[in-house]
């Protein structure tokens, strides 16, 4: 099995930050979270840089978690974050205090979105195509889809697709204001180190209290709520749906439910 990395590449004062794993469709493996989580510390140590990038090699953003690994990762109840790194869906710990922009192409689905939705401008070429399917899989979103889709769209933008697991496209994540450009394929990076580029530009203090300012501006109750999430998926990791749903990504097929 190919084990993820991340590539970290420096232009100036913008850090591109790329999953590499893109023989499994940037499926999250444990080390590919490790090496983001690394990335994004080192980004915040370095006060030569001010603006990360956030991309993927190949054809696809990310396929989502590699749920075999990451089972007993929800059991545990913590995401693990390496010594020296941050983490990058800004759930626990210190968050990053330097802009991140995304780049994201083709498939996008759950833990994709949730790190898109940790960044601060999001690029995505046309032909991406996105996906919050943890219900379909007998789970919630832990990565904060639940806190900051619904206040990043709108609640019943959210919901649409929250609680249908349905794929939906570059053009309705636009539509929505989850990405806040479509460009065409392969593009998408290109565009997103321009925006870095200018961000860069500009006075890093001012860059970094504005992203402060506007953070404090957050409901204490989505930290609070954040706390809970892996929490309260230990309750579903018990049950026969979760079981089902495992059973079903394996096999590729749709789960059969029971509410049980």
């Amino acid at each position: 099995m190919t084990t993820g990395k991340v590539s970290l590449e420096r232009r100036g004062h913008v850090l591109l930050i790329g999953l590499d794993r893109a023989a499994k469709r940037n499926a999250f493996d444990l080390p590919l979270w490790d090496g983001v989580c690394k990335a994004y510390g080192e980004l915040a140590r370095d006060p030569e840089l001010r603006v990360g990038v956030l991309h993927a090699a190949g054809d696809h953003f990310t396929g989502g978690l590699d749920l075999v690994q990451w089972t007993p990762v929800f059991q545990g109840g913590a995401f693990p974050i390496p010594d020296g790194g941050l983490d990058p869906l800004g759930l626990s710990g210190p968050q990053l205090h330097k802009p991140i922009i995304a780049a994201v192409q083709g498939i996008c689905l759950t833990i994709g979105i949730e790190l898109m939705l940790a960044t601060d401008i999001r690029i995505a070429a046309a032909n991406t195509r996105f996906g919050q399917i943890e219900i379909k899989r007998g789970i919630y979103p832990v990565g904060g889809a639940t806190l900051r889709f619904p206040r990043e769209v709108g609640w019943a933008n959210a919901m649409r697709w929250l609680l249908t697991g349905d794929e939906f496209d570059a053009a309705e994540a636009l539509r929505i204001g989850l990405v806040q450009e479509v460009v065409a394929p392969g593009e998408q990076l290109a565009r997103a180190i321009a925006l870095a580029e200018v961000v860069a530009a500009q006075a890093p203090l001012g860059v970094y209290a504005t992203l402060a300012s506007s953070r404090h501006a957050l409901p204490e109750s989505e930290r609070a709520a954040g706390s809970r999430l892996l929490s309260d998926l230990r309750p579903l990791m018990g049950s026969e749906d979760v079981q089902e749903g495992l059973r079903a990504f394996m096999e590729r097929r749709p789960g059969s439910f029971r509410g049980r």
